[in-house]
C-alpha cells in the first residue's frame, strides 16, 4: 500500500492550498489561522470559519465542483470538536440527546451531476469519529423534491426564502418524530435553505433542530 500511496504522490503531488507545504490539504499551521465566523447567522446554526477568507472559499469550492473529496474529512474533523462542544452544553441544559444527523440534500439532478453531495461525504465522516456517541446518520430521510436555482445566484434575500419554498420533504416523518436533529451543510450564506429545512422537519414532529456548517 505504500508503495501505491508513493506512487500516487508523485503523480499527484498534495500540497497545502494555503501555504503549499507539502502531504496536506490543509495544513494545521493554516487551519489555525482562519478566521472564525463572526457574521450574524441564525442562533441555531453553528459555522466555524468567514467563508470570505480565500483559502475557505477555495477549498470549499474544491469540494464541492472538483470532486475534491478529502476536504470534507478535514472540515468533518474540524466540525467534530465543534460539535461536542455544543452538544455538551445542550445535553444539560436542553435534554438534547441521540440526536439524528442529516446532510442538506442535493436534487437528483444536481446528485446526477456532482456525483456525490458534500454534506453527505461530512457527514459519513462525523460518523466515524463520532462511533455511535452522540448521533447516528439518516441518508434519504430529507429530500430535496425539486431542481431550484442556487442561492448564490440569487442576492435578494426574500427570493432567496420564495426559491426553497416546498422544495424540501421528509420522506418518513414517524422516524424523526419528536426526535433531536443536526443539519449539516457546507456553506450558510442567508440561512434560507438552513431554515426551510428545518421549518419542514419540525412539521413532520421533529423536537429540536440545530445545524453546523463549515463557513458563513
Amino acid at each position: 500500500m505504500w508503495i501505491l500511496n508513493t506512487i500516487l504522490n508523485i503523480l499527484f503531488p498534495v500540497n497545502c492550498i494555503s501555504c503549499g507545504k507539502s502531504n496536506e490539504d490543509l495544513c494545521p499551521e493554516c487551519i489555525n489561522t482562519f478566521p472564525e465566523a463572526e457574521r450574524e447567522t441564525l442562533p441555531w446554526v453553528s459555522p466555524l470559519y468567514d467563508y470570505r477568507h480565500p483559502p475557505i472559499k477555495k477549498s470549499i469550492w474544491l469540494l464541492k465542483y472538483k470532486s475534491k473529496i478529502r476536504f470534507a474529512n478535514v472540515y468533518a474533523s474540524l466540525m467534530y470538536d465543534r460539535m461536542l462542544e455544543e452538544l455538551a452544553e445542550l445535553a444539560m441544559f436542553e435534554n438534547f440527546h441521540e440526536a439524528i444527523l442529516i446532510p442538506i440534500p442535493l436534487s437528483r439532478k444536481r446528485y446526477k451531476e456532482r456525483g456525490y453531495n458534500q454534506a453527505e461525504l461530512i457527514c459519513k465522516q462525523l460518523v466515524k469519529l463520532d462511533e455511535g456517541n452522540n448521533f447516528k446518520l439518516a441518508r434519504n430521510l430529507l429530500i430535496k423534491n425539486k431542481e431550484t436555482v442556487q442561492q448564490a445566484r440569487i442576492k435578494n434575500r426574500q427570493e432567496r426564502l420564495k426559491n426553497l419554498v416546498g422544495s424540501f420533504s421528509v420522506k418518513n416523518p414517524q422516524v424523526i418524530k419528536n426526535q433531536n436533529i443536526i443539519l449539516i451543510d457546507d456553506v450558510t450564506t442567508t440561512g434560507a435553505t438552513l431554515k426551510e429545512a428545518r421549518s419542514v422537519l419540525r412539521k413532520a414532529g421533529a423536537r429540536k433542530v440545530i445545524a453546523f456548517t463549515v463557513a458563513h
